[in-house]
């Protein structure tokens, strides 16, 4: 029997013995050392449960997608009372945010993946996964239609059909073309693991065919224009990698091109970054200037050539014009996915452009079905669509006015059923509801002063202009996840014991718990040259090179395992000593 090494015994048993509490991961870099330490979970005591042995009576959670709000509803779902089964066509979830550094081989794509199946395989839930895709949702009868993407020489059907007693839905949505002519053909996405490694061929092989001996300059200034459509944060992050991958890394293969590369960012809108503060606006606009990036705003993209991209000046008579491009970049926004654009049909929702949603993530209409992350839209409910019945509710003596008091003593319920009070009272400046009734009756609104229906709808009637739809960010879709995960984990108390706010007309709704409240953690906009802005809460908006080092702390942490964190702090470090890979691989 061969020996083995002790390196080979400690990888053994720290794999196979969970009960090792302490993990200890070193790195130096540079010279200077990092230190990652870990408490690992201990085991519970379960061996692996067989799907013969799941009790048929639990009730079956079907899950569509392995992305960030699926993801986080696998992690956080902790009750052992249900059958859980996963189907999608990838079985490994994607940190999406470090996607524009794959694209330049700043990070490998396999540092930023992490198997669905080592995720969930310690949970007490029992969990099983399908590698297959949804293409067809039956509610009525609670089944999902899936067909595998892996080829096989067996003879046996790809598709195959999963009953469910809830279905949560979190496939994501695609790239948005609008429609455009050519997009779809001749562009590059990047929404997926797969986008950032065509792209990162492409750069290269843009490179080689521009050093073949046989070219003219300027056949090679157009094979060398890299354009980048949409100034949202993802394509402004992808321009300002290409610009460093450029200079720091490729010409130094690629002298002769040095001169001749061109990066070009159309923005349909005034702005870049148009959703962050006008600070950082301000300065994206300007560094970009500096660094060469050729930042074109109110420039709509009307046609895509497999030689030019066509655009129209939104401002100054909408003249269109051409310009010749050797790779072409898409980052525009999100468009519905087929199955999602079916179901919404079979369930009269056909004219939204995603899945709309109470703000308890049930799907309108299908108490048994959730959607969250990107594939659906929160339709939050008008305080006037429910104004009578509030009114009942805080006049608790039936005298048909309110006090002041009264008022007051609905507040917190008001605001955390309808948040845009909440927000319509910070934008106006207001501490309390005496303030909003000041507005509504003038300055010599007293305690005891009292209100009737009428005034009391006066008072509140400016609140809904406050309603916003989420971002479709991967902030909001992992905090739904974690919220629909809670719920299914306290349903059978919560069935008992509803907490919500009770509206719904004359009727009580059924409430699992209180809708999930979103807290943004701020948005950071990396621009290249190892400088980084955020827009941090409360406003705060910071800048620079020290940004850029919270830029690499905070995703480090929100890395899904300890060992993505280390492979991507790896490769920062390579990076930094040896400079990006170059292969194209």
């Amino acid at each position: 029997m061969e020996k083995m090494t002790a390196f080979q015994r400690f990888s053994r048993a720290f794999r196979e013995n969970s009960s090792l509490t302490k993990m200890l991961i070193v790195f130096t870099i540079s010279g200077g050392g990092l230190v990652a330490y870990s408490e690992s979970k201990l085991d519970n005591g379960m061996n692996a449960i067989t799907s013969t042995e799941v009790d048929g009576k639990k009730k079956r959670v079907v899950v569509l997608g392995t992305g960030w709000a699926g993801t986080s509803f696998l992690k956080n779902l902790k009750n052992s009372s249900y059958d859980v089964q996963v189907i999608s066509p990838r079985n490994y979830f994607a940190f999406t945010p470090l996607l524009p550094s794959v694209t330049c081989g700043t990070v490998e794509p396999r540092s930023i993946v992490e198997p669905i199946r080592n995720i969930v395989r310690k949970k007490s839930v029992y969990v099983r996964y399908w590698e297959a895709e949804c293409f067809k949702i039956d509610a009525d009868n609670k089944k999902v239609y899936c067909r595998s993407n892996l080829t096989t020489n067996l003879d046996g059907e790809e598709e195959f059909v999963v009953e469910y007693d809830y279905l949560v839905i979190a496939i994501g949505a695609r790239a948005n073309t609008f429609n455009i002519p050519g997009v779809a053909e001749n562009c590059h996405f990047l929404k997926e693991i797969e986008d950032a490694q065509r792209i990162r061929r492409t750069v290269i092989d843009c490179f080689e065919k521009a050093s073949l001996p046989n070219l003219t300059d300027e056949e090679r200034k157009k094979i060398l224009h890299f354009v980048v459509v949409g100034g949202g944060p993802a394509g402004v992050e992808f321009a300002a990698e290409l610009h460093d991958y450029v200079n720091e890394d490729l010409v130094r293969l690629y002298p002769k091109a040095k001169d001749l590369v061109k990066i070009t960012l159309l923005e349909a809108t005034d702005h870049i970054l148009n959703t962050f503060d006008k600070r950082i606006t301000a300065f994206a606009e300007e560094k970009f200037q500096r660094d060469g990036i050729d930042v074109k705003t109110g420039a709509m993209v009307v046609k895509v050539s497999g030689k030019e991209i066509s655009t129209k000046e939104v401002k100054n008579g909408g003249n269109v014009s051409s310009m010749p491009y050797g790779m072409a970049v898409w980052s525009t926004g999100i468009g519905t996915r087929p199955v999602i654009m079916d179901f919404m049909k079979q369930i009269g929702q056909a004219n939204r452009r995603a899945l709309a949603t109470d703000e308890w993530l049930r799907v309108e209409g299908r108490d048994s079905i959730y959607a969250l992350g990107d594939c659906a839209t929160i339709n939050q409910r008008k305080v006037m669509e429910d104004i009578c019945s509030i009114f009942r509710k805080a006049d608790k003596d039936n005298s048909g006015t309110l006090t002041v008091k009264e008022f007051r003593e609905v507040l917190d319920d008001i605001c955390e059923r309808y948040p845009q009070v909440g927000l319509y009272l910070k934008n106006k400046q207001m501490s309390s509801l005496v303030d909003l009734l000041k507005e509504s009756k003038g300055d010599t609104v007293k305690e005891s002063v009292e209100v009737n229906l009428e005034e009391f709808t006066l008072a509140l009637s400016k609140v809904d202009s406050q309603m916003k739809n989420l971002p479709a960010t991967a902030q909001v879709a992992a905090q739904q996840g974690s919220y629909l995960a809670d719920c299914f984990n306290r349903m059978e108390e919560c069935e008992k014991n509803p907490e919500g706010f009770l509206h719904n007309n004359e009727q009580a709704l059924w409430i699992v718990a209180q809708p999930p409240e979103y807290k943004h953690f701020g948005q950071f906009a990396p621009l290249g040259g190892e400088q980084t802005a955020a827009q941090l809460p409360g406003d705060w908006v910071s800048i620079g090179h020290s940004t850029q080092w919270l830029w690499y702390s905070v995703y480090a942490s929100k890395l899904v395992s300890w060992r993505t964190r280390a492979l991507v702090i790896s490769d920062w470090g390579r990076r930094f000593i040896f400079g990006r890979d170059s292969s194209g691989i």
